[in-house]
């Protein structure tokens, strides 16, 4: 079954960089920009990180709550909060479990080389817990920019 805008966001609990359990439909009544990125503390992560940090007093204007997701560890999550600091929730998927149900966990390409990882892909899931809309065509460095322009135009 494909992720499509429109339909139930699938529910899961994910630990934070903390090590608290974090559910996404505890956010209901809010809209959540789920993100997926790479991994932590990786250039274009950083600089895509960077931007929801900068953004985050729109966002929140905008009843929006950022959550990051990776197969990181919390420990390691907790540095990158730390050294960029962070103002929103990260999640750690380590089995990607999460990743494989949001579809986002693919075979890519890089340097001739394939393995498998996550696309870069957010999700706006709205006030009730449907996907709004999915962002997977931007540039790490206009990612918070193309959230906002959508989020504006409505």
């Amino acid at each position: 079954m494909t992720i499509e805008a429109g339909q139930i966001a699938p529910d899961f609990t994910l630990l934070d960089q903390d090590s608290n359990p974090v559910t996404l439909s505890e956010f209901k009544g809010k809209k959540a920009l789920l993100y997926f990125y790479p991994r932590a503390s990786t250039p274009g992560c950083t600089i895509q990180a960077q931007g929801l940090r900068d953004s985050k007093v729109e966002l929140s204007a905008l009843n929006v709550v950022v959550l990051g997701v990776s197969p990181d560890t919390p420990k390691k999550l907790t540095n990158f909060v730390n050294k960029q600091d962070l103002n929103f929730t990260l999640l750690a998927d380590e089995d990607e479990a999460v990743c494989k149900k949001y579809q986002v966990w693919q075979l890519k390409k890089f340097m001739g080389r394939e393995s498998m990882g996550v696309v870069r892909t957010s999700f706006l899931i709205d006030e009730e817990g449907n996907i709004e809309h999915i962002f997977n065509k931007f540039k790490t460095k206009d990612h918070h920019q193309v959230v906002l322009n959508y989020l504006n135009s409505k």
